[in-house]
C-alpha cells in the first residue's frame, strides 16, 4: 500500500506517529478525512487550528462575516492586518500557512438551507462554531437525513457546551432541545460577553472529538453533553436520551425533509424584535432632550458597562431587574437603551405587550449615539 504521508510530513507529525493509538495508519487516517467548519469566529478558530495541525485532510471553513476589531480578543486565526478582510479569506491565510499539505476550502457565504448541500457534501463530519439557533437547527437536521456527525459547541460568558449529536446511535439536537427560542430572547456574546479564552476551551475539546471519531478511539461518544465553567474549571456531563417525540428523528417524525423548514441562520437586530414606530432614533432622541421633553432615559445595561460609556440623565435598571410592575403607573414617554439596541428592544417588547405604550427603544443604542450625536464618547 502506498504511503499517503510524505516524509516532511511524517516529521510534522512524529508526535502523533509515536502515539500507539494513532501511528501511522491513524494519521493516514486523519489525512483522508474531510471536516466542514460553519463559522470562522470564537470558536471556529481553535477547532480549524488544531484540525489544521493535527493534518486533517481536507477542510472546508464557511462564514460571511469580516474580520473586526472586537473580534480579536477570542478569534486566534485572526489578526490586526486582517480587519475588513472576510473571516474565512483571514482563516484560509492563516491555516495555509500553519500547514501547507492541508486543503482548506473557504465559502464566504451564508449557509442556507439552499446551500448546505453542495457545501457540506464532501466532508465526513460537520462541525458547528455558529453563534444562532437557525444555524444549529440547520446543522442537525442536514447531520440527519444525511447520517453525519455533528460535533456542537457553544459559549456564553464562563460557560460553554459540547456535545456530539449523531442519531443513528443517541439523540439529535432536537432530542434535547426540541424548539428554538423566539427571535431575541436568548443573548449572544455580542450582548452579554464572553471570557476571551472560553471559546479556546471549548473550541479545542470540538476538535477532540473529531479527531477521535476519526480515529475511532472512543466507542460511544454519543449521548453526552459536557458541561464547562471557566471559573472553576468544572466539568459536568449530563447523560442524554434519544426523545421518542422527537420532530426528525423520533418515532412519528414531523420534519422528513430538509426542505421543509424554515432556516434564517442570521441575527436578529432591533428592527426584527420591534415595529418601527416603537423605537426612537438617537438623532430623535438628542433633539427631543435639547427641546426639554419630559421622557425617562433608563440603561439596561450591567453597572460594569457604564464604566464605559453612560448617555447623561439616565437611570441605571439592569436587563434583569425590569418587571411591568416598575412602569405600569408611568405618564412619562420612557426610553430604554443599551449597547446597540438588543437588550432594551427586549425589554420594551416585553412591556408593551404587557400594556405599556409609553416605552420606547433607543436604536443602536450607545455605539450609535457615539457614531451620531457625540464622538467623544466610547463604542464598544
Amino acid at each position: 500500500m502506498k504511503n499517503l504521508l510524505n516524509q516532511k510530513e511524517i516529521l510534522r507529525y512524529s508526535r502523533h506517529l509515536l502515539l500507539p493509538q494513532v501511528g501511522l495508519k491513524g494519521q493516514e487516517k486523519l489525512k483522508s478525512a474531510g471536516v466542514l467548519i460553519v463559522g470562522a469566529g470564537g470558536l471556529g478558530s481553535p477547532v480549524s487550528l488544531y484540525l489544521t495541525a493535527a493534518g486533517v485532510g481536507r477542510i472546508g471553513i464557511i462564514d460571511y462575516d469580516d474580520v473586526e476589531d472586537s473580534n480579536l480578543q477570542r478569534q486566534v486565526i485572526h489578526s490586526t492586518s486582517r480587519i475588513g478582510t472576510p473571516k474565512v479569506e483571514s482563516a484560509k491565510a492563516y491555516l495555509s500557512d500553519l500547514n501547507p499539505y492541508v486543503q482548506i476550502n473557504s465559502v464566504n457565504s451564508v449557509l442556507s438551507a439552499k446551500n448546505i448541500e453542495n457545501i457540506a457534501e464532501e466532508y465526513q463530519i460537520i462541525v458547528d462554531g455558529s453563534d444562532n439557533f437557525s444555524t444549529r437547527y440547520l446543522l442537525n437536521d442536514y447531520c440527519f437525513f444525511h447520517k453525519k456527525p455533528y460535533i456542537y459547541g457553544s459559549v456564553f460568558r464562563f460557560e460553554g457546551q459540547v456535545s456530539v449529536f449523531d442519531a443513528r446511535y443517541g439523540p439529535c439536537y432536537r432530542c434535547v432541545f426540541p424548539n428554538p427560542p423566539l427571535p431575541g430572547v436568548v443573548p449572544d456574546c455580542g450582548e452579554g460577553g464572553v471570557f476571551g479564552v472560553l471559546p479556546g476551551t471549548i473550541g479545542t475539546f470540538q476538535a477532540t472529538e473529531v479527531i477521535k471519531l476519526i480515529l475511532g478511539l472512543e466507542t460511544n461518544p454519543y449521548g453526552k453533553l459536557h458541561l464547562y465553567d471557566a471559573l472553576d474549571l468544572s466539568i459536568q456531563t449530563i447523560q442524554l436520551k434519544k426523545n421518542p417525540q422527537c420532530k426528525i428523528c423520533g418515532e412519528n417524525p414531523a420534519i422528513t425533509t430538509l426542505e421543509e423548514m424554515a432556516y434564517s441562520c442570521g441575527f436578529y437586530g432591533a428592527e426584527d424584535l420591534l415595529p418601527a414606530d416603537w423605537n426612537w432614533s438617537v438623532m430623535e432622541l438628542a433633539q427631543k432632550q435639547k427641546d426639554g421633553y419630559p421622557l425617562r432615559l433608563i440603561d439596561v445595561r450591567d453597572p460594569v458597562e457604564r464604566e464605559v460609556v453612560i448617555l447623561e440623565g439616565s437611570e441605571n435598571i439592569p436587563y434583569e431587574g425590569i418587571t411591568t410592575e416598575l412602569f405600569k403607573n408611568e405618564t412619562l414617554p420612557i426610553v430604554f437603551y443599551c449597547r446597540n439596541g438588543i437588550r432594551s428592544a427586549r425589554v420594551v417588547k416585553k412591556l408593551r405587550d404587557d400594556g405599556i405604550d409609553k416605552a420606547f427603544n433607543l436604536a443602536g443604542g450607545t455605539n450609535a449615539w457615539a457614531r451620531e450625536i457625540n464622538s467623544a464618547l466610547k463604542q464598544y
